[in-house]
């Protein structure tokens, strides 16, 4: 990594690392530009300081930081910040759950379930990624989670599709184990209600959460996608994989 630039230009790099967690570039200059308590360094800092973090990749090019640096924290060399993100570990997490998605539409249409859309590739305003019809005529909607890891399944959920689980009751979440190849390993059904039990609360009307990272139990999985009334999704439970995430080798009671 190149050497750091002077005191006042790495306090901004700083700044910027900090208030980039929750905030875009534009909202954050305007922060620092109009809020007098950064008025103690000048714009050409603050200017200077985002351009070294982009330069040394500190801040993705879509303004994303890298490193988690906290706020009382200096940033130099003797203290090397934990690593947020990548261009290569999001490229990897991209390809996942793309491959997890694709392996759910083409269960659910050997299923022979009618209408099997890949609505999230159309748009992610929906909440939830596959759109499908269960016989006669029942509706589903599946929020698709996927990972290469069959010792821990970790989620992230975001606050829209947590507002359109809470709403809907057709909607499910399915994790997929993702195999080398690019084949589901195993399928499992995220439990509705332990989902509903864990997500955050906001406290106040000018603070709300966007997103959650959620570490799910093996008691709140139950193997194969099984809808709110029991019913299972996928015949025999294809895919239904004992043992992964750690799962009992009887059936998960969702909780």
């Amino acid at each position: 990594m190149p050497s750091l630039p002077g005191d006042g230009t790495r306090e901004a790099a700083r700044r910027w690392l900090v208030h980039l967690r929750v905030a875009g570039v534009s909202r954050v200059r305007t922060l620092f530009t109009h809020h007098p308590r950064y008025a103690d360094l000048t714009p050409v800092q603050y200017a200077e300081g985002l351009e070294w973090l982009r330069r040394t990749g500190l801040v993705s090019p879509s303004g994303r930081p890298a490193v988690n640096v906290g706020e009382g924290l200096p940033l130099d060399d003797a203290d090397v910040p934990h690593v947020l993100w990548n261009a290569e570990d999001d490229e990897r997490r991209s390809a996942t759950g793309t491959a997890g998605e694709r392996c759910l539409l083409a269960l659910l249409r050997q299923a022979g379930l009618a209408s099997v859309e890949h609505v999230s590739a159309v748009s992610d305003a929906f909440g939830y990624d596959i759109a499908a019809t269960m016989p006669p005529d029942e509706r589903l909607h599946l929020e698709v989670k996927a990972t290469t890891d069959p010792t821990r399944l970790v989620v992230h959920l975001s606050r829209h599709e947590s507002d359109v689980m809470s709403a809907d009751p057709r909607w499910i979440m399915g994790a997929v184990l993702v195999g080398r190849d690019g084949a589901a390993l195993s399928v499992a059904t995220v439990s509705r209600s332990w989902l509903l039990s864990v997500i955050p609360q906001d406290r106040s009307q000018r603070g709300t959460w966007e997103s959650v990272r959620l570490d799910v139990p093996p008691e709140a999985l139950e193997p194969g996608l099984i809808m709110e009334d029991g019913k299972s999704v996928l015949p025999g439970g294809s895919c239904a994989t004992h043992g992964v995430w750690g799962m009992a080798a009887r059936e998960a009671v969702s909780g």
